[in-house]
């Protein structure tokens, strides 16, 4: 037997430097960090669940292609289930599209934006190219054009709404983007349900549009791990050559199906969601030195005249936890998820504190 062996002289050159994504855990404070759902998950739902899953669904691999969830998300977006995939979360759906179509090139992607395209792209060996927003935070359509333009780009990645600033772009924007792409353009809609406007009304004309979804956002399920895609045959076709099979475990598949099945319940929390974020927004502008930034989803972008990371560390301090940005197109910004209406109070009040000091 070897005595050592330098497996870090075996590891891939370019990940050498790379930082594996970190989410600390902090036990007992309020978790206003990662756009999740506040309120608990509904537990007549949860009965429905337990009620489908039988013992086989344990010892058994789950149904490779998820027919049954297939079916009811076709029923919900209006699109055919053969156009749609399904995916441990949607961050293995935006690997498999950056293996699939830009392994060895090159991506494009509007920032500042959620971090995880970046990170997929280059453990797919894909060269990430920023295409920096307007001072509104708007994307820039003639940049993003240009990038897509060029040869070695085979994706563009627009979050909408955008995740961390919280805008919306325009339907009409990205329509100019797809018909003058030539590349694969994803549009990432985790937030849709919350606002902005959905690119279904696109797909049948523009086969170069993948459409990103996910159940952690509105519907409660960040723990189970569900996302989906929408996209026409072609892009499906070269997607199946590098999707894992099973993907999707049967505890997971069942859940969501069951949150198909009682969506009425779900649309009340988002109503909420929705009421607590326009009482935050109007509590927080009360507060001295504090710039909201607009949003059509379930968090807020804000800056004080304080650096964000004495703010980020003076709530830790006082047990609330948000979203500490470390991105020069933020200077002095942070991002806090709506919460529940006792979660958003106690948030408040340690932010006000920490500004009258």
């Amino acid at each position: 037997m070897k005595a050592f062996i330098n497996v870090a002289g075996l590891a891939r050159e370019d990940l050498k430097d790379l930082i594996p994504y970190d989410a600390p855990v902090y036990p007992g404070v309020i978790k206003l960090a990662d756009n999740e759902n506040p309120y608990d998950f509904p537990p007549e739902v949860m009965a429905q669940i337990f009620e489908e899953i039988t013992s086989q669904d344990f010892n058994r691999y789950p149904n490779a292609n998820a027919v049954k969830l297939l079916e009811k998300l076709a029923g919900y977006t209006g699109f055919d289930m053969e156009n749609i995939m399904v995916g441990n979360g949607s961050d293995e759906l935006i690997l498999m599209i950056m293996l699939a179509f830009s392994a060895g090139a090159a991506f494009a992607v509007a920032t500042p934006t959620f971090s995880m395209y970046g990170l997929h792209g280059r453990v797919a060996s894909s060269k990430e190219l920023k295409v920096p927003r307007l001072d509104d935070f708007s994307i820039d359509v003639k940049a993003l054009i240009t990038a897509a333009s060029r040869p070695e780009v085979k994706v563009v990645v627009i979050c909408n709404p955008n995740s961390p600033t919280g805008n919306a772009t325009a339907l009409d924007d990205i329509e100019e983007i797809l018909a003058n792409a030539n590349s694969i353009v994803v549009v990432d809609e985790a937030y849709g349900e919350f606002g902005g406007e959905s690119c279904i009304p696109l797909l049948s004309r523009y086969p170069n549009l993948i459409i990103l979804r996910t159940f952690s956002k509105a519907f409660s399920m960040a723990g189970m791990r569900v996302g989906y895609l929408l996209a026409g045959n072609s892009v499906m076709a070269e997607l199946l050559k590098v999707k894992p099979p099973y993907n999707v475990n049967s505890f997971s598949q069942a859940a969501a199906c069951a949150v198909l099945e009682n969506l009425p319940l779900f649309r009340e929390t988002i109503k909420a969601i929705l009421a607590g974020r326009k009482q935050l927004i109007s509590k927080m502008s009360m507060l001295p030195g504090v710039e909201i930034f607009p949003t059509q989803t379930n968090f807020i972008l804000f800056r004080t005249a304080l650096p964000s990371k004495k703010v980020y560390d003076g709530l830790l301090e006082r047990g609330v936890l948000i979203r500490y940005l470390e991105d020069p197109a933020l200077p002095r910004c942070l991002r806090v998820t709506v919460g529940s209406g006792w979660e958003n109070k106690v948030f408040l009040e340690a932010l006000g504190g920490i500004l009258e000091q």
